[in-house]
This record gives structure tokens, C-alpha cells and sequence, in this order.
């Protein structure tokens, strides 16, 4: 990778003039200017160029060129995010919890990328992204969250192999937390509880999967000042949207874009699907600053929802389409 990024640097800025001075990979040359070597390029144009890197570039070695280079590949502009979306586990799936099996070389490939992002990183990430198929283990969350106090945005869709004590000492470290994006969970009052002790700033929610009743009543219960919630593209109890428009009062934004609105029907076995949002559940979203809705028959995303039974299966379609919300600060 070192070569690599030589012959890039050579590629694209050999010669360039700066400064008064021409940058060459070479020795000394006749002419009007100086010629310097790339190892003694400043900081602040190192950091310039490392911004264009992904962080499998930057966690390849060229701290290890020299000082100067470590000295830039640690500046806090390259570690504001640590985006891991692109990154996935070697795995089965398994019919027994934790219902996926993770190769060890993947395992030891993400701990190691961890390992040295944390110590590049200096604390200094605010921004946290993992990919949906990425299963992060509690020693590798925990390892994480302890390295990265500062920590204001969380996107952590896969949690089959984090314990509840694991996900409870990871928010622990995370005061600053604002943000976070989640899979849908059985037991959600245990680590909503834990949000609500540790994160005082807390405001921003997405769920990836059903919201039942449950969900909706510990939202309740403990993050009444929430004011930015996405739930969408999954199935969505009638009773649980009304309870959150009713028991959310610093609610401002609620998606609920290609979800499917059901209620109970009589029948224990079926549920009755709502083609359009009735009038009593409009005059409560009112309130809102933003209500996002889409339920159309013509919307792909809705279509999709609807073939997956409301509960996506993302690997089924464009990559990186998980990552896309109509809440802006959401969309990543």
C-alpha cells in the first residue's frame, strides 16, 4: 500500500509548484526552483490529500512511513467519521442465537481495522457507521465505544452478536449520543432506559424494522424530548403510530415512508393493511413540523416493503440503499 501511495502521489502531484517550490519523487534537478522530497511535505497538505483516502487506505500503513506522515494521518479533519457502511462479515446463517456465524479472519480483520482507526483517531470520531451485514461482536463494540468518547452519531444495524451488557457499557461511554440508528428489538426498555441515564442530548431515532406496541410505549416512557424519529420502510402497528404522536410531545419529524400501516383484526392469525392514513391519524400528525408518508402502489420502495412483509431484506437490492432516509441528518 506504501508503494501505492507513492506512485499515486508521484501520478497526480509530481512536479506540481508549491509554494515556490517543485515537489518531485526524484533527487535534486536543475532549474529555477527548489526540489523537495514528498516525506517533507507539510502537514496541512498531507491532511488535504489524505481527505480523498477510505479508511481501508488510511489504516494501511502510511502512518509508518514517517513522523510527519503519522503526524497527518492522525489530524482530527480525517476521524470526524469512521464510515465502516462499505465493509461486511464473512458469515453463515445459523438456526441457533446468535443466528449468524462470522469467519475468524473476517472477525480478525475488522478488529484490526478497529485497533488502528481508534489509535489514529486520537477520540476524536463523532460519527460511527456499520454496514448492515456487519456483525460486530461485544468485545469489538466495547473496544470501540471506550475509544470513542466523543461519539455524537451511531448507525449499528446488526446486532445479533452484542449481549445486552456489551450494548449497555457501549452507551455508557457515549454522553454526548444524539443520534442513533438501531434494528428493531424484542426487549427494547432495558437499552432505551440506558439512552435516556446516559444521553442527555439524545434527539434523533431510526429503526430498522417493526415498531409494535412495546417499542412505542418505551419511547414513550423514556424519551419524551425526542424530536426526530424514522421508521421507515417496515410494518407499523396503528395503535403504536397513534401512541407515539400522542406521547411524543417535542416530536418534529416522524417518517413513516413506505411503511405498512396495520391494525389487528379480529382474527388473531391475519392483520388488516391500510391503503391510505385516515383522517384521525392526519389531525394528530398536524402537530408535526414534518410528517413523511408514502404509500403508493406505483413507489418501488412501497412495493418492496409490501413483497417482504415489512421487513426489508436489504441484500436483495441496490448496494448501499439502506442507508437512505427522507430525514436528511438520517440519510448517510
Amino acid at each position: 500500500m506504501i508503494d501505492d501511495l507513492l506512485f499515486w502521489l508521484c501520478r497526480h502531484c509530481d512536479g506540481v509548484r508549491l509554494s515556490g517550490e517543485v515537489w518531485r519523487s526524484g533527487e535534486m534537478e536543475d532549474g529555477g526552483y527548489a526540489v523537495r522530497r514528498w516525506e517533507d511535505l507539510e502537514t496541512d497538505i498531507l491532511v488535504r490529500i489524505f481527505q480523498s483516502f477510505d479508511v481501508f487506505e488510511l489504516t494501511s500503513g502510511i502512518a509508518h512511513v514517517c513522523s510527519g506522515w503519522r503526524l497527518a494521518c492522525c489530524d482530527p479533519l480525517l476521524w470526524k467519521t469512521l464510515d465502516l457502511s462499505m465493509m461486511k462479515s464473512n458469515f453463515i446463517k445459523i438456526p441457533l442465537e446468535p443466528y449468524v456465524y462470522v469467519d475468524g479472519r473476517s472477525d480478525k480483520l475488522l478488529s484490526r481495522l478497529l485497533k488502528i482507526s481508534m489509535s489514529l483517531s486520537r477520540g476524536n470520531i463523532t460519527t460511527l457507521i456499520f454496514h448492515f451485514n456487519l456483525y460486530v461482536s461485544d468485545d469489538q463494540l466495547t473496544y470501540t465505544a471506550e475509544r470513542c468518547p466523543k461519539l455524537k452519531r451511531l448507525v449499528l444495524p446488526a446486532w445479533n452478536r452484542i449481549k445486552k451488557t456489551g450494548i449497555c457499557k457501549a452507551i455508557s461511554c457515549w454522553k454526548d449520543l444524539e443520534s442513533l440508528t438501531m434494528p428493531s428489538i424484542a426487549n427494547p426498555p432495558y437499552f432505551i432506559e440506558e439512552i435516556a441515564k446516559n444521553c442527555r442530548n439524545f434527539r434523533e431515532l431510526k429503526i430498522m424494522g417493526p415498531c409494535d406496541i412495546l417499542f412505542a410505549s418505551t419511547l414513550v416512557a423514556y424519551l419524551p424530548k425526542l424530536k426526530v424519529l424514522s421508521l421507515r420502510c417496515s410494518m407499523l402497528l396503528r395503535e403504536a403510530l397513534l401512541m407515539i404522536l400522542e406521547g411524543l410531545p417535542q416530536l418534529e419529524v416522524l417518517n413513516i415512508s413506505h411503511c405498512l400501516l396495520f391494525d389487528l383484526s379480529p382474527s388473531p392469525t391475519s392483520k388488516r393493511i391500510f391503503r391510505e392514513i385516515d383522517p384521525f391519524i392526519l389531525e394528530k400528525a398536524s402537530q408535526l413540523r414534518r410528517f413523511l408518508t408514502c404509500s403508493q402502489d406505483t413507489c418501488v420502495m412501497c412495493q418492496r416493503t409490501k413483497t417482504d412483509e415489512g421487513l426489508l431484506r436489504w441484500y436483495k437490492y441496490e448496494e448501499g440503499l439502506w442507508k437512505e432516509d427522507e430525514v436528511s441528518s438520517l440519510n448517510h
